[in-house]
């Protein structure tokens, strides 16, 4: 296995000297680092990089986020695919914009408070053991609540999610193949998301109730894309068309009765002595 370490950065193909310019002064100065499919199992001090802002280190073996905490400058770091089962040392990448952690070992989406700038995140694919299903703290879910535009949390055995009404500014949700059963369970989650504009959720058993389509539709305004086809105007005006009709019917039905009933008591009121 191999640690990432400066000296390894400085041993790097890509990592070419300016002239007249030393080692340490290129890595006070590196932005971003690539070592992906390296068989990286851990991460050394990289406090020199101080303007780090990508950090690649997908399809490795590392266990544990550490050793990140000098990275403040960080926007974007890739750690999908290794082998972490808990998100930590994170707090101090206040700048961080986007999380990727797909294909990992995390059971529980935490550890994320005080990210503030955090707008996408992706923890789809983990591997958990049979019957278990991602789950996340509300802690964190409440420190996103503002900042975060998508997320991703595809195969995960996910059967509820009416707690991320809490994601204010969610714009695009991906949820395929997990194990959502519940329209009414959509219905009330888009009724939350104001600003949700694509939803994709094919691979789960709502997907195969009667209406399904038309119900999410239906509840909201919002969404422009549905599993990956486009709502049209024409369709969701259809629609609206289509329930407006049939409340009108419900009312009209139920009107006739309330009159009768209030014309025999008038009648029986009319003939008392």
């Amino acid at each position: 296995m191999v640690r990432l370490t400066l000296d390894l950065i400085a041993k790097n193909s890509n990592f070419k000297l300016r002239k007249e310019e030393t080692t340490l002064q290129r890595l006070k100065k590196i932005t971003h680092i690539n070592f992906s499919d390296k068989n990286i199992d851990a991460i050394e001090d990289l406090s020199l990089c101080k303007n780090l802002s990508v950090l690649y280190l997908y399809d490795n073996h590392i266990s544990q986020i550490a050793n990140l905490n000098f990275a403040t400058n960080l926007t974007h770091l890739y750690l999908q695919n290794n082998c972490i089962s808990c998100i930590e040392n994170l707090s101090s990448l206040k700048k961080l914009e986007k999380l990727y952690l797909g294909g990992n070992y995390i059971a529980v989406v935490e550890g994320l408070d005080g990210l503030e700038e955090l707008r996408e995140l992706h923890v789809e694919s983990q591997r958990l053991p049979l019957g278990e299903k991602l789950l996340f703290d509300p802690r964190t879910l409440h420190s996103l609540r503002k900042s975060l535009c998508v997320l991703n949390i595809s195969n995960n055995n996910i059967d509820y999610i009416k707690d991320l009404e809490i994601l204010e500014n969610l714009h695009h949700l991906i949820a395929v193949d997990n194990q959502l059963q519940q329209v009414k369970d959509l219905e009330f989650l888009l009724s939350k998301l104001m600003k949700l504009w694509k939803m994709d959720l094919n691979g789960n058993p709502v997907c195969l109730k009667i209406k399904y389509r038309d119900k999410v539709i239906l509840a909201s305004e919002s969404l422009e894309f549905l599993d990956g086809k486009e709502i049209k105007k024409m369709e969701r005006q259809f629609l609206m068309n289509w329930k407006a009709s049939k409340e009108a019917k419900k009312k009209k039905k139920k009107s006739p009765k309330s009159e009768n009933t209030s014309s025999v008591s008038t009648s029986k009121q009319a003939g008392q002595p």
